[in-house]
């Protein structure tokens, strides 16, 4: 199966576009479908990252922007670019949400700095096996975005978001390309493959000619996998970075 985690995405002209935020970007990368590894010709292209805020945006009395959001139309793509302030998106590195870190790990690095990459050092230090939970109720979502629409995209996010979690949960490690993830989890369905394959002719086409009852069955017992896979985690229950990421934060401001 071809490796289909860039599928002709070219990085390059998005740097500009990260350039033009009012304040300094210290990374940004893309996520959403061309991450896991099942992107279309006409997929989305989500750009996420982490903005710095100057410190007297903190400390006066105006609410600053935490959070930043654009989109545009790029030759007939919908882009996006999200963007959190250093210190919020650290807040939610803390609280077992999985999807800033396969941000913050993403292989498509549009910008980086050296503070991206003392943050991707530290992602070891926010594991718990609490992220179990942020990967089960994604797929939840997901399986019933399926159920309602049919189509392939949401049910390979909720394949992808299980065998994720089930992943983490026994290696340590976020991995969020599906195609890789059929190698490193044994229970994945061998079919996934040639519906990587199908999603690739079209962002929003139809899961046809499957069997509704079997991919159910499916992943109800990749579910059992994931809640077998946390009970005997070996990660800790607590994340130990909280000091490391604080000192980072602060350091990163005051630097400005």
């Amino acid at each position: 199966m071809p490796d289909l985690l860039n599928l002709d995405l070219d990085l390059a002209p998005l740097a500009p576009v990260v350039a033009e935020e009012p304040d300094p970007v210290l990374f940004a990368t893309v996520s959403g479908a061309h991450l896991y590894g099942f992107p279309s010709r006409d997929s989305d292209v989500d750009l996420r990252g982490v903005h710095l805020l100057p410190l007297e945006s903190l400390i006066g009395l105006r609410e600053p922007a935490e959070t930043r959001g654009r989109m545009w139309d790029r030759d007939g793509v919908e882009m996006d670019l999200v963007t959190h302030d250093l210190r919020k998106f650290v807040r939610l590195m803390l609280r077992r949400n999985g999807y800033v870190l396969e941000q913050l790990l993403s292989p498509l690095v549009v910008h980086t700095t050296p503070a991206h990459a003392e943050l991707r050092e530290l992602v070891p230090g926010v594991l718990t096996r609490h992220h179990a939970h942020h990967y089960r109720g994604f797929a939840g979502t997901q399986w019933r975005l399926f159920a309602r629409t049919g189509e392939l995209k949401p049910l390979l996010y909720a394949f992808r978001a299980l065998l994720t979690g089930i992943h983490l949960m026994r290696a340590g490690e976020v991995q969020a390309h599906l195609p890789t993830l059929l190698g490193e989890v044994p229970e994945a369905p061998a079919y996934l493959a040639g519906l990587i394959e199908a999603k690739a002719a079209a962002e929003h086409g139809a899961a046809e000619g499957l069997d509704a009852a079997a991919l159910e069955a499916d992943a109800e017992a990749l579910h059992a996998v994931l809640d077998e896979a946390q009970a005997g985690s070996g990660l800790p229950t607590e994340p130990s970075g909280y000091d490391a990421l604080h000192d980072l934060v602060v350091r990163t401001r005051t630097a400005g």
